[in-house]
């Protein structure tokens, strides 16, 4: 056994108590809680479903806060309300910058992995998701002990969850340390810095990013699916979960919602970021998408609320000058499809000091024959289907303006 420090050996001790044995979890392959970060305390409805899908009341629950800088306290914290909501959750001790313990020797310790293995879930702590790749797989890039007891525990049925960097490492592509997200439109992206590897438990052929819509990170999942090759990617915003079963079929859990972003019919130029027929959708807490089918389904409450273009409510141009601002893009597209416009401009530009500030872009939206929406009956909520982006750079004139 690995040497630990304080409250760290109390939790190895912990992982000496029966597993939820394998009568208890589903035959079937496991599933994911993909959470955009700021998780809330009291947002039941996503640490409930994490419990549930681990084996119920009494579920033990692999707690990973690897990513953390702190991962002895940000890991009792999360054993504690994980424990709140019914779990019997336990602190794994692998994290680069947990002090008193070599990550390396611990990730490979038998004892530990088979704790792993039989726990009905595990959940990834928030912080910087390197610290997750480095802790979990060796110098050489192989798996290790834990990491295979993690898939194995995946594959038999069991739940893995994690919020920010913990949703990050879902996909077998992640961002590693971007630039801003404009200055990622402009200067595009490093295969190997700014993004890396992931641990890929979503499968090969789905991006995912995280803290969408408050960060207007959007529009930075482009040119890294471009890059990268992927036709489909899913973002999550704060405080929002994207449960997705054995089935592939995500669902969308918890205070705001998800955008699907969709480039298998999209055209992409050379040089200065230009990309065409890029479709968007976004999912409303109980909307669902399934990754197979590329189908959706909105929620019991939209259900009856389809759209009729007939009777739009938005009857003026749609325009926005900070496309990336805060929830901005799910606004306009709301906006939209609820409009008798045929199209919503954004664009986003830069300061007189940023690199290249001459450069901005406009972000065209429009509806086409396959653009549906859908409005909450108890809410003003928004469900918005296959909408049409298209991007291209704009000449910045200086100075934007002159006072009176």
């Amino acid at each position: 056994m690995w040497p630990v420090a304080g409250s760290v050996a109390l939790a190895v001790s912990l992982l000496t108590a029966a597993p939820a044995s394998a009568a208890d979890l589903p035959a079937s392959k496991g599933s994911l809680v993909i959470i955009g970060g700021a998780l809330r305390p009291d947002n039941a409805a996503v640490w409930e479903r994490i419990v549930q899908l681990a084996g119920g009341k009494g579920a033990r629950i692999a707690i990973f806060a690897s990513a953390s800088a702190n991962p002895e306290k940000a890991g009792a914290a999360l054993v504690e309300r994980l424990n709140k909501y019914g779990a019997n959750a336990f602190f794994v001790p692998v994290a680069v910058r947990l002090t008193g313990t070599d990550y390396q020797v611990a990730a490979d310790d038998a004892e530990l992995a088979k704790a792993v293995r039989g726990a009905g879930g595990a959940y990834f702590a928030g912080g910087d998701q390197a610290r997750i790749t480095r802790a979990l797989r060796r110098p050489d890039g192989s798996n290790t002990r834990v990491l295979d007891a993690l898939w194995d525990m995946y594959r038999r049925g069991g739940v893995i969850a994690g919020t920010s960097a913990g949703a990050a490492i879902m996909s077998s592509t992640m961002f590693g340390h971007p630039k801003p997200v404009l200055a990622t439109l402009k200067l595009g992206l490093t295969d190997g810095q700014e993004i890396t590897q992931g641990l890929g438990f979503i499968g090969d052929d789905v991006f995912v990013d995280q803290h969408l819509l408050v960060r207007g990170r959007f529009a930075r999942m482009l040119p890294a699916m471009l890059q990268k090759g992927y036709k489909l990617g899913l973002g999550i915003d704060e405080n929002t979960a994207m449960v997705v079963g054995p089935n592939r079929e995500v669902e969308v859990l918890g205070y705001k919602g998800a955008l699907v972003v969709d480039l298998s019919g999209a055209n992409a130029k050379q040089g200065t970021f230009n990309v065409s027929n890029v479709r968007l959708s976004y999912l409303d807490n109980g909307d669902r998408f399934n990754i197979a089918s590329h189908s959706f389904t909105p929620a019991p409450d939209k259900a009856d609320g389809r759209l009729d273009p007939a009777r739009p409510y938005y009857r003026e141009p749609l325009f926005s000058a900070d496309i990336l601002g805060n929830s901005t893009v799910v606004d306009l597209m709301g906006k939209l499809i609820d409009s008798d416009q045929p199209e919503a401009i954004g664009l986003t530009l830069d300061s007189a000091h940023a690199v290249q500030p001459d450069l901005g872009f406009e972000f065209r939206f429009s509806r086409t024959g396959e653009s549906v929406g859908y409005m909450s009956a108890t809410t003003e909520a928004y469900s918005v289907y296959n909408v049409r982006l298209d991007i291209r750079p704009i000449v910045v004139k200086r100075p934007l303006y002159q006072y009176k």
